[in-house]
């Protein structure tokens, strides 16, 4: 497992370093984002696409569950499990199947944990002590 912290003074600086960090992601990488609401999450995905040339594209699939989004060779999956009341609800609209198509980008992942694929990315989001208004990304690539 390799960690990394970020530490985002802006929700620019959030959406350039997904930028970034979009460039080393390789097809059916999944990401699992984790954090209170409005800790920068959105704007994370919002920075991946962009990298992608999707940026005019983005909704939040928070009523929809997931969002697609298909450029060229990629495929990309927004999820929005916060809703959701366990990994259940998501085995049963065959939300996995999606592990294997593209790069899967799960907002809330905690909720569906048991569904995850052992090797994943996972980003916790939370505000800096010293400065409400700043973020700290902390990174984790998980390889079991």
């Amino acid at each position: 497992m390799q960690n990394y912290n970020f530490k985002s003074k802006s929700e620019e600086d959030t959406k350039n370093f997904a930028k970034k960090f979009a460039s080393q992601l390789k097809n059916n990488e999944i990401i699992v984002l984790s954090g209170d609401l409005g800790s920068g999450k959105t704007k994370f995905t919002e920075g991946i696409l962009s990298y992608f040339g999707l940026e005019n594209e983005i909704s939040s699939p928070t009523f929809t569950i997931v969002n697609e989004y298909k450029k060229e060779n990629i495929n990309i999956f927004h999820f929005d499990v916060y809703r959701l009341e366990d990994s259940s609800e998501f085995y049963e609209i065959g939300g996995e199947e999606y592990f294997e198509k593209g790069i899967c980008i799960i907002e809330w992942g905690e909720i569906i944990q048991d569904l995850i694929p052992r090797n994943h990315i996972k980003i916790n989001f939370s505000r800096d002590s010293e400065n409400p208004n700043y973020r700290i990304l902390n990174i984790q690539q998980i390889i079991l």
